[in-house]
């Protein structure tokens, strides 16, 4: 499975900790973010993700910014992105779990790495729900 992910100045050390996981799960990774703390615009980093995941050059996406808001905003202004900012593990599973989201948003100021990692890791291995909630996920994109 392919993962893009990107992220601003602020997510630069939670992208690293977030790849070591993936690669150690052996997944593929894709990476638009910037490998450094310059300050930089996270629109930049953040529409590349979206594309790949829009085009089905990765399955799923992990955004990061220091809000997160920013980064959620921006890969929802494509039309096939459900993408979901998340500052605990339940919000993490709901995500999946009753909004098929395709990308997982993370508050970097907001947690820590450690907790980061683990939304990750939620987020790749909680499916989505279906049933009712495919009629709402459905209606997203009118």
């Amino acid at each position: 499975m392919t993962i893009a992910i990107g992220n601003d100045h602020a997510g630069t050390e939670y992208k690293f900790e977030i790849i070591k996981y993936l690669e150690k799960n052996n997944y593929t990774v894709l990476n638009f973010g910037t490998d450094n703390n310059d300050s930089m615009d996270y629109p930049d980093a953040i529409h590349p993700v979206a594309n790949a995941v829009e085009n089905g050059k990765a399955t799923f996406g992990i955004i990061i910014c220091g809000s997160g808001n920013g980064a959620q905003m921006t890969a929802n202004k494509h039309q096939g992105i459900r993408a979901g900012l998340c500052w605990n593990n339940e919000l993490v599973t709901l995500t999946r779990l009753h909004n098929d989201a395709n990308i997982l948003a993370i508050p970097a100021r907001f947690v820590s790495v450690q907790q980061a990692v683990g939304f990750a890791d939620i987020f790749l291995n909680t499916a989505f729900e279906g049933g009712r909630h495919q009629t709402r996920v459905d209606k997203i994109k009118s």
